[in-house]
């Protein structure tokens, strides 16, 4: 039996859209965008401006330390120079459950909302945010827990509390219930409203300004502060900003139906089985740690990231051996990508462009960097900036496509760089920003470039993640700051955010800012 299950993609498109009453009569009769919202602070107009990025941060406490508070006063410190704070996906670890959203998101960052001094008074699906807070959801947001697992969970409790159990897990009764717990924390939850006229005047308070594609969410920090779908645009200083819920488009190609496909499939089986026995082995030399013995812990610490990379590396075989033709893709998200990617281009006051979701396309993370899901997300990515490109090839003038991408899901901090592919991703600068409180991980022992069928076409200009051994084992968690200069193109500053524990203490890491090239 499985630790945690994934709802079909079809699923996730289809719970979502009714929670959003995606263009129902009344959204469709106010001719309503409700993929597009506009942040009401005043200084949307500012061509130069700063924000903020985390990601894969929601996990609670680890052995009594805490990485995502840490990093969550880092980003306090910075707010006061920047504008809004986007999220990579994973905000609430292990299977994204309502039960965990206190302890693993609000009180962190408490400071960010409505009310953070009385933090036992906010509710989870009642959040208000004093500064724009956006993220897109991870996988960990749609995770759900079967029944029996969250009973065992529950019965367990109490001697887990007694023992100081040796696996820190954030798991209760329940998972997300499809990405449901995530919806009802940071979308505009409008199957909610069921009063007669409730709806009306919900989208006559809240969705009031005009744009060429309809009216749509005014963000009002604050005062009003939800998403209207679970991918989204806006436009700040110049700047289109693209959200994407990459969970839907992220499914491998199904193997195919031949002698080589059969091989394929074989060598599969094998490797899920010898990942089986690895954990097994992990969990039975784990019973044998002793969590008050300091030297102990961080092995026990090291064993349980090792059982983490095995289950996602688990799932990801999984997934590859359940594909078939029925597989669902986001074809309709990939098209509304497309659309608005060239309206920018065509659009003159917009300046650039950046996008950020969960899986990154590029990524040298020891466990990520091969992942299929990785190698089909940056297909369908490709894809889309390939017809882009040859749609708007004049307008660019040697620019990429896109100024930024920037991405989660590898827990580490990571900037790479396309090289002249010939494709629509030629060029483009990459963030993996998912280093922001869950554990750590290495990047591969392969280097810093990646191939693809025998050619270069991405290579690592930084990497910050899991380093070192023994005594000299380094865990720098992380967020960025990014400064937006004014002009065409925009001129960004990456400020590396980071802080470590050492000697049984927190210190912040001096990493120097770097510039991304933007032709």
């Amino acid at each position: 039996m499985k630790f945690v299950s994934e709802p079909p993609i079809a699923t996730k498109i289809g719970v979502m859209k009714q929670r959003v009453r995606w263009q129902e009569g009344a959204i469709a009769q106010r001719q309503i965008d409700q993929t597009r919202l506009s942040i009401d602070d005043g200084g949307d107009r500012d061509p130069e401006f700063s924000f903020l990025v985390i990601g894969d941060s929601g996990t609670g406490n680890r052995y009594g330390q805490s990485p995502q508070h840490q990093v969550a006063e880092l980003l306090e410190e910075e707010r006061s120079r920047c504008r809004f704070l986007l999220h990579t996906g994973d905000v609430v670890y292990l299977v994204g459950s309502s039960e965990y959203y206190r302890d693993n998101f609000i009180k962190p960052y408490r400071k960010f909302l409505v009310g953070g001094d009385r933090v036992s008074q906010i509710a989870y699906d009642r959040m208000t945010f004093n500064f724009p807070f956006l993220p897109v959801p991870g996988n960990h947001d749609y995770y759900d827990l079967p029944f029996v697992y969250g009973l065992l969970a529950q019965m367990a409790w109490p001697l887990r509390r007694l023992l100081r159990s040796k696996i820190d897990i954030d798991v209760g009764w329940h998972g997300s219930r499809q990405g449901d717990a995530y919806a009802r924390a940071f979308l505009d939850y409008l199957q909610n409203y069921n009063l007669p006229g409730q709806l009306d005047r919900h989208l006559d308070l809240y969705y009031t300004v005009k744009t060429p594609t309809g009216r749509c969410l005014r963000y009002q920090p604050g005062i009003f502060t939800r998403l209207p779908n679970r991918y989204y645009t806006f436009c700040y200083g110049g700047i289109d900003f693209f959200a994407l819920d990459s969970n839907t488009f992220n499914a491998p190609t199904p193997i195919p139906d031949t002698q080589e496909g059969d091989v394929r499939r074989s060598d599969l089986a094998a490797r899920l089985q010898e990942l089986e026995q690895q954990q097994q082995q992990i969990l039975e030399e784990m019973a044998t740690m002793d969590r008050n013995d300091l030297e102990q812990l961080d092995e026990l610490d090291d064993a349980q990231v090792k059982l983490q990379q095995i289950e996602e590396m688990k799932l990801d075989i999984e997934k590859q051996l359940n594909a078939n033709e029925t597989t669902a893709t986001d074809i309709e998200q990939l098209h509304w990508l497309e659309e608005r990617l060239i309206e920018s281009w065509y659009t003159e006051s917009v300046r650039g462009r950046v996008i950020f979701f969960h899986h990154p396309p590029y990524v040298t993370e020891a466990t990520k960097w091969g992942q299929a899901q990785t190698l089909e997300v940056r297909n369908r990515l490709r894809a889309v900036l390939d017809r882009v490109a040859r749609t708007v090839g004049q307008f660019a003038e040697n620019r990429p496509i896109v100024d930024l991408v920037l991405n989660g899901h590898a827990h580490c901090l990571e900037y790479l760089r396309t090289g002249d592919t010939g494709r629509g991703d030629a060029g483009t600068n990459w963030i993996v920003c998912g280093g922001s409180g869950y554990s750590l991980r290495r990047q591969r022992s392969e280097g810093p470039d990646l191939m693809e069928d025998g050619e270069w076409v991405a290579r690592s200009h930084f990497f910050l993640g899991r380093m070192g051994r023994g005594k000299n084992k380094q865990r720098p968690y992380s967020a960025i700051r990014i400064d937006v200069g004014a002009g065409t193109p925009p001129q960004m500053t990456v400020q590396p955010l980071a802080i470590e524990r050492t000697h049984s203490k927190w210190q912040r890491c001096a990493i120097d800012p770097f510039q991304l090239p933007n032709r």
